[in-house]
């Protein structure tokens, strides 16, 4: 007999092939993408199939839901997203949107209504790997999304406003009354939990983060005529300041990292002295404060560097998104039913966003982490136990059964 966390794995594993990605090899499943569509359209079946009506809204986020005791009841929203990286692994959000969907089939098996309605999101752009701006569609819910962030366009010229009403997508946002907490379940993406040899862990909080677009412009010239000390180049620029983020960042505290994840060169060639370039900068920390000054630091090394190399720079901030700690009495919650599963409680931070981040503005909220091996994520490596996915919806299980006798108290 198959177990609802090992379906929720398996479905996982499906959902990583075409046509649910955009690529043959490797999953990449992209927002408002053909393998978005798909992907949406195949959960929609596993939604009906627990007993959900399922809807979407004007952001694009599939949702289900499974009705309380009462019509109009406020929900429980548990979700996660379901787009992806470029070459993801399988499990890096719709795990947690296949086990909501195993914890409502549970429910809707057993003929079990609650105080409140449970819905489950499927959220369409936490990564940010087609517009430069990730969480749009949960902002969108949450009620914190800026209008502007919405004038966006993909890499191929494709603008968000070609796909979707933007006048209308701002209509996405709940009413805070009608939600009261939000859950979710996610892979650690690191490697404490296996280190510790526990399952799951209980998420204290998600860390600040800030992202920034950065542009150097130098001067072309031809490679072999140029004398070096004459160059103005783009590429050395960058480089520096690559380096120069990660000195800042080993030099703080264990929980300070920065990371260039793009780096661009516009009409490179193995020939030609670059003359622009382009990369991004992402600077983490559990403190919005040692976030701030490390930020302010790299910048101002960067400024060093362009000056010194005669370099342009532009520097735009992408996004600014504040540590968000867990609710308590939630996370006490999970902890009661992770040790009624038979597994040990642990509380961990997340260096990762989350949706939850986001939706913390509207509700409060939990998060559950799963081992995954190795901590490896954002690679088609990414790997989860079955048994610690049962483990996982086991929890939630528990978690919904002691929210539901507290909302009955």
């Amino acid at each position: 007999m198959v177990t609802g966390g090992a379906r929720a794995v398996a479905r996982c594993d499906a959902l990583k092939l075409p046509p649910y990605s955009d690529s043959a090899e490797g999953l990449t499943r992209t927002y408002l993408s053909p393998a978005y569509t798909a992907a949406q359209d195949q959960i929609t079946a596993w939604m009906t199939e627990a007993g959900m009506s399922v809807r979407r809204d004007a952001a694009a986020n599939l949702i289900g839901r499974y009705e309380g005791m009462a019509a109009d009841a406020p929900a429980l929203v548990i979700g996660s997203h379901i787009d992806s990286v470029r070459n993801a692994g399988a499990y890096d959000g719709p795990l947690g949107v296949t086990l909501g969907i195993e914890a409502v089939a549970a429910l809707s098996s057993g003929g079990i209504r609650l105080p409140f309605a449970i819905e489950v999101y499927a959220f369409g752009d936490e990564e940010g790997s087609r517009f430069p701006a990730a969480m749009l569609t949960s902002r969108a819910v949450a009620g914190t999304l800026d209008p502007a962030a919405l004038e966006v366009a993909d890499r191929d010229g494709v603008r968000l406003g070609d796909l979707l009403d933007l006048a209308a997508y701002p209509s996405a946002k709940r009413k805070p009354g009608d939600v009261i907490a939000y859950l979710e379940a996610h892979i650690e993406q690191g490697p404490v939990l296996e280190a510790e040899g526990l399952a799951l862990g209980t998420v204290t909080g998600i860390a600040a983060q800030l992202r920034f677009e950065i542009g150097l412009s130098g001067t072309a010239g031809h490679a072999g005529t140029t004398a070096m000390g004459l160059r103005r180049d783009a590429v050395a620029g960058m480089a520096e300041m690559v380096l120069a983020a990660e000195d800042v960042a080993t030099a703080g505290p264990a929980d300070l990292v920065a990371t260039v994840g793009v780096v661009e060169v516009p009409s490179g060639a193995a020939n030609v002295i670059a003359g622009r370039s382009r990369f991004t900068l992402d600077v983490r920390a559990g403190d919005a404060g040692v976030r701030d000054r490390a930020a302010e630091e790299i910048l101002r090394r960067f400024r060093d560097i362009a000056g010194r190399r005669d370099l342009g720079l532009s520097v735009r901030q992408v996004h600014d998104l504040p540590a968000s700690p867990c609710d308590p009495d939630l996370m006490n919650l999970l902890d009661a039913a992770t040790e009624e599963a038979g597994q040990r409680p642990f509380r961990l931070v997340s260096g990762a966003g989350h949706d939850a981040m986001i939706m913390a503005a509207l509700c409060p909220t939990a998060m559950l982490f799963l081992r995954c091996r190795g901590g490896v994520s954002h690679n088609p490596a990414e790997h989860v136990e079955p048994a610690d996915a049962e483990a996982a919806l086991a929890v939630m299980s528990g978690f919904i059964r002691h929210l539901g006798a507290k909302c009955d108290a």
